[in-house]
């Protein structure tokens, strides 16, 4: 096994030499510490792979030094000594995350053995993150995540746009993650060194929102009390978001295509031409033909914007996308909320790949941020997911779904379940489906589960 840094914490001289010595002899790097305080020091300041501790020492004690390791990296195994035989205060130590005990006096071969299969729980540890990260890697792209066949064609068309300068139109429904696809953009272009700036044209009123575009000069409105810079110039050699540009005013629209055919922009009040070298994407979650049609939207400003279209396809069409996204907000929301490593339960996960998902990834994550916060233990379960998600059956898949074949799936599974809970007893097992003995026997066959009478069993 390869060299590792082994941090040793105990206030007998003799027990941390002993431990040096024989850590040293196995071609480990070992650190020493003779207080609890000092060992919480070397945490703070050093990465370590295992942590031998002594539980009963002066003022904080062995239990603090396990508390910040936790704390730090709850990978990193921790072994308590102690010589006491008191079973409580090991036990209590192994509640909070230990990862084994010894009672002194003990043997050599013991305590190496132990600390071999430490290490090795290290290094499997890491090797599964190393792999979960390569994984990953092919399923991400900046933010943005998914594993199914239209989001990995989604991050070819990112690729390959991020290398030029044309302007690109985002369409997709609320939450689906339009600007998250305008940064990896960004992120991925030779502009990513440079300001990625968005606004939301809906969010303000015109007067505003064209100040706020292309700046303004000193007293050209009420309480224009300087030149200010508008965020088109802010933005000069980056990147531009034009978020919710359907609800861009008319205004701001012939002004904006100016922009885009020239490259030039006035300030509000101001006579001089200003050049800004800006890369424009504009993301919508409307139809802006059929704005078109209704006089709401000019139709030469969207072909300057729809050189290059990009539709996010919304999450209940991708739902092979949902596990991934699902691991990354609750790793993300479990640390935020200092919550242990948590996971979903089967059935709670099923619940999540067959919602409607109308929010789309922003409803998602929304979701799981709460769930983290509100289970109890460090597993999500149903009764952690908003209630409507209990009512919600199965989505209808784009192919179509054989009905018997799906009814006789579902039938099965609750012979299976009934059978499960009687311990194995067919006539207990009918009895909880409601079920006679014969009609009982009956399913299992069809289902090929068929089998002689059991001691105990007889039909009606």
């Amino acid at each position: 096994m390869a060299q590792r840094t082994i941090l040793v914490t105990d206030d007998e001289k003799s027990m941390r030499e002993f431990l040096e010595i024989m850590l040293t002899r196995e071609g480990h790097d070992v650190v020493c510490a003779t207080t609890a305080e000092e060992a919480v020091e070397t945490l703070n300041t050093r990465p370590v792979d295992l942590v031998i501790s002594d539980i009963k020492m002066p003022l904080a004690g062995g239990l603090a030094v396990l508390a910040r390791s936790m704390e730090k990296d709850p990978e990193v195994p921790v072994i308590m000594i102690t010589a006491y035989a008191s079973a409580d205060t090991a036990v209590d130590a192994m509640k909070k995350g230990a990862y084994d005990y010894i009672t002194k006096p003990f043997k050599i071969d013991e305590i190496k053995l132990i600390i071999a299969k430490a290490l090795e729980r290290r290094v499997d540890k890491e090797d599964l993150r190393r792999l979960k990260d390569e994984i990953e890697k092919s399923y991400t792209l900046g933010d943005l995540l998914g594993r199914s066949e239209t989001m990995q064609e989604l991050f070819k068309v990112i690729r390959k746009v991020a290398a030029s300068r044309s302007t690109v139109l985002i369409t997709g429904e609320s939450g689906s993650g339009k600007e998250l696809v305008a940064k990896a953009i960004h992120y991925l272009s030779p502009r990513k060194d440079k300001p990625f700036v968005s606004i939301n044209c809906g969010a303000m009123p015109e007067p505003l929102l064209e100040s706020e575009l292309f700046g303004h000069q000193k007293g050209s409105f009420t309480g224009a009390y300087a030149d200010k810079k508008g965020l088109l110039e802010v933005a000069d050699g980056g990147t531009f978001l034009l978020d919710e540009v359907g609800d861009a005013p008319q205004s701001v629209q012939v002004k904006m295509l100016r922009m885009l055919q020239e490259r030039q922009i006035k300030r509000v009040g101001g006579v001089k031409d200003i050049n800004v070298d800006v890369r424009v994407i504009a993301a919508t979650n409307q139809n802006l033909e059929e704005l078109i049609g209704q006089g709401k939207f000019r139709e030469d400003f969207f072909y300057r914007l729809n050189i290059i279209p990009i539709n996010i396809p919304p999450l209940r069409e991708r739902r092979e996308d949902i596990p991934l996204l699902v691991s990354r907000f609750v790793e993300r929301y479990a640390k935020m909320n200092a919550r242990p490593e948590m996971r979903v339960s089967n059935e709670a996960m099923r619940m999540l790949e067959r919602y409607h998902w109308r929010g789309n990834v922003r409803e998602l994550e929304n979701i799981i941020e709460r769930a983290v916060v509100l289970a109890a233990g460090d597993c999500i379960k149903p009764e952690n997911l908003p209630e409507e998600m209990l009512a919600s059956g199965p989505a209808m898949p784009k192919q179509g779904v054989d009905l018997e074949a799906a009814v006789a799936a579902v039938e099965k599974e609750i012979l299976l379940k009934a059978l499960d809970s009687a311990g194995g007893n067919r006539k207990e097992a009918a009895r909880l489906v409601k079920l006679t003995y014969r009609s009982f026997r009956y399913k299992l066959a069809k289902h090929g589960m068929a089998e002689g009478p059991k001691d105990g069993e007889h039909e009606d």
